[in-house]
């Protein structure tokens, strides 16, 4: 359900989504014991045989479809609730068929058998008076499209597993993900189902599509379409409540890594009513723009990327006023030095990402100077380490509950528009003189567009009114 505020609710916290073993063997826990050291669940393929699953609990009908589709050197098992009920040593109502044959092939196999369903189309075998419903995996096991081409193929594992893993990946519970191959007597639990049983749960599956979908709307992302019905552009609101509930719900994590480990060091707990820098931010982005005054996403993924900057390094409060500065009106680096060390308003102090004073930093143009030169390429280095695969994995690798996986949210073209437009300051410029005022009117239509300038305008007014907050 969406709410008022644009956000998902009820979104349970993500499984584990395990690796694969190098070979594919069988027997009694075949994927070995795991090490007291390694945070992720193995994949496991259990002896049926532990259960107490025999053939004989397989219907007649069901052991010739899988027979016939096996001898014509198609891969077939049981998958979904009839595995689940096997373990559970309960009588399946029905028994579901998935296999590695084309649906058409399918049907060349059965003369009784008909292709049904539009969305997720399946085959129906008939036998006798009992119909035997076939799944293929080349068909989405939720949309009726291909498997999504954008799973990569896990180290060591081999064109079986992997088939089989992207398949449970798109089901929506963990039960759901079970397969079973009589013919062997292996179960396959590549996501934890067995456990769930075992805990009595029904753990919610969070994919990738999920995942996506929940980034876009968790961030209060609404789509604005212009007259001819063609999306114009995405607007932020409610920053500041969503990142507190993708923390709660334990999509942090997976989503923003980077902003988790944040948190994490930051002490927060899911329900933590305190604020942050980052928090604040969002905060101050929340009374600049609204569903009727929308931003290009370069302007929130901009502040997420300036924050990571200071986390890595503190900052003096007038290099942060001195970058802003630069920012919002193109003047001169010189000029903006010297407008900042005038400013006599109190930062807040309550922020970690603030350094306190330095007295050199102040007194010394040429070091102030290469101090706002250094900020300005830590953003740059920050957006990089957004859609660095490796450096996300090793964030994600820190929270047991996140899948260990190299899924990367934001595009690289998207990241480097960032890095040009909030990485460079000006050394010497023509922009404007004197004093500039933050208080001036914002053309939310640029706004939305992404404009450079404007764009950086209001980033500028963020984060200063933020660093020197009104009331202080």
């Amino acid at each position: 359900m969406i709410g008022r505020c644009g956000c998902v609710g009820a979104i349970a916290a993500p499984r584990n989504l395990v690796k694969p073993r190098k070979e594919e063997s069988r027997g009694k826990d075949v994927s070995g014991e795991r090490k007291s050291k390694d945070k992720t669940t193995p994949w496991k393929k259990l002896d049926a045989n532990e259960f107490g699953i025999q053939r004989s609990m397989i219907p007649e009908s069901t052991r010739m479809v899988l027979n016939k589709l096996r001898k014509k050197g198609f891969q077939v098992y049981l998958v979904g609730g009839c595995v689940r009920d096997l373990i559970l040593d309960r009588i399946p109502k029905d028994f579901d068929v998935i296999t590695s044959a084309e649906l058409k092939e399918v049907r060349q196999v059965f003369p009784r058998c008909q292709i049904v369903g539009r969305r997720f189309p399946i085959c129906h075998v008939y036998v006798d008076d009992i119909i035997i419903e076939v799944s293929s995996f080349s068909t989405s096991a939720r949309t009726g499209k291909a498997p999504n081409k954008n799973f990569r193929k896990p180290v060591g594992c081999n064109e079986r597993d992997y088939i089989r893993w992207k398949n449970c990946l798109q089901r929506d519970f963990t039960v759901n993900g079970l397969m079973f191959d009589p013919l062997e007597n292996v179960v396959y639990d590549y996501i934890g189902g067995v456990e769930d049983i075992k805990n009595s749960k029904a753990s919610k599956m969070v994919t990738v599509f999920t995942l996506q979908l929940a980034f876009y709307v968790q961030l209060g992302l609404q789509q604005v379409k212009g007259p001819d019905g063609n999306q114009l552009y995405a607007g932020v609101w409610v920053a500041e409540a969503s990142l507190r509930l993708l923390w709660r719900f334990g999509l942090m994590e997976i989503l923003l890594p980077i902003q988790a480990s944040y948190f994490v060091s930051q002490g927060f707990r899911r329900r933590d009513g305190r604020s942050n820098m980052l928090l604040s931010m969002f905060r101050n982005l929340d009374r600049l723009v609204a569903p009727d005054r929308p931003c290009a996403e370069l302007l929130w993924i901009g502040i997420l990327a300036f924050h990571k900057a200071l986390v890595d390094q503190p900052r003096d409060p007038t290099v942060v006023a001195s970058y802003c500065l630069a920012i919002f009106s193109d003047i001169s680096l010189s000029e903006a030095m010297e407008i900042a060390k005038s400013n006599t308003k109190q930062h807040n102090s309550n922020f970690q990402e603030l350094s306190v004073h330095e007295k050199d930093i102040a007194g010394s143009s040429s070091k102030l100077s290469q101090q706002v030169m250094s900020l300005a390429d830590s953003v740059k280095s920050a957006a990089k380490k957004m859609n660095d695969r490796d450096y996300l994995a090793n964030a994600m690798s820190k929270y047991p509950q996140a899948p260990s996986s190299d899924m990367v949210f934001m595009s690289r073209p998207l990241l480097e528009r960032v890095q040009r437009m909030f990485g460079s300051v000006r050394r010497k410029g023509d922009g404007e003189r004197g004093v500039p005022s933050l208080d001036r009117r914002i053309n939310y239509k640029s706004l939305a567009l992404g404009d450079f300038h404007e764009t950086r305008r209001v980033f500028a007014r963020i984060v200063f009114d933020t660093v020197y907050p009104p009331k202080i």
